[in-house]
């Protein structure tokens, strides 16, 4: 018997979607951006390892096996750290520069890569390697060789652009949406320079 398939495309079913999202938002916004940040991180950790197992395929180099803890680890991230400490971050950003004051758009924006970026980056270091069970001297030797090139990164890839239009156009509700969706390179990124 033939079976008929849903169009993903359906404009009925992504609105239901979206709106389904947008009352949970509403309803309960740091669970909400939680559960997305989770989810988002671990996309961005398997984009990471299949570009590297296509790139192996590639260049005929040993493949190594999708590993299932890696996801895990970033989506315990992204649900425990990611989504709540950026829900306040953002929040906290209205609160102490509200538009009233003078220049409010580049002091958010360095607020946010000169002190938030830094501390988050070292936060991730730290976490990821106590949910993969190394020593604080493992951390040590891991900061030392990547946390700089990371944080230069860091700075690429949440080019300026990303973050000023971010904190000063989206609405705040959505500001952690819009951070996981560029996040997926970055963690993809950050996947790879930490092996």
């Amino acid at each position: 018997m033939p079976t008929q398939s849903v169009l993903v495309r359906d404009s009925s079913f992504l609105r239901r979607v979206l709106q389904q999202y947008l009352s949970l938002l509403k309803k309960y916004p740091v669970i909400t951006k939680s559960v997305t940040s989770g989810f988002l991180s671990a996309v961005g950790n398997l984009l990471s390892q299949a570009l590297e197992y296509r790139k192996n395929s590639k260049e005929n180099s040993p493949k190594k096996k999708i590993s299932f803890l890696g996801p895990l680890h970033y989506a315990i991230f992204g649900l425990f750290i990611t989504g709540p400490v950026s829900h306040y971050i953002y929040q906290l950003l209205e609160v102490l520069l509200p538009t009233t004051v003078p220049y409010c758009l580049i002091k958010r924006l360095l607020l946010e890569r000169l002190i938030f970026a830094p501390a988050f980056l070292l936060l991730f270091y730290v976490v990821m390697n106590a949910l993969e069970g190394k020593t604080l001297t493992d951390v040590q030797n891991k900061l030392k060789t990547s946390y700089w090139p990371a944080m230069k990164m860091n700075w690429k890839v949440w080019d300026p652009h990303f973050q000023f239009i971010n904190i000063n156009y989206v609405p705040v509700q959505f500001r952690v949406l819009f951070a996981n969706l560029v996040a997926l390179f970055w963690y993809a990124y950050l996947a790879s320079v930490r092996k």
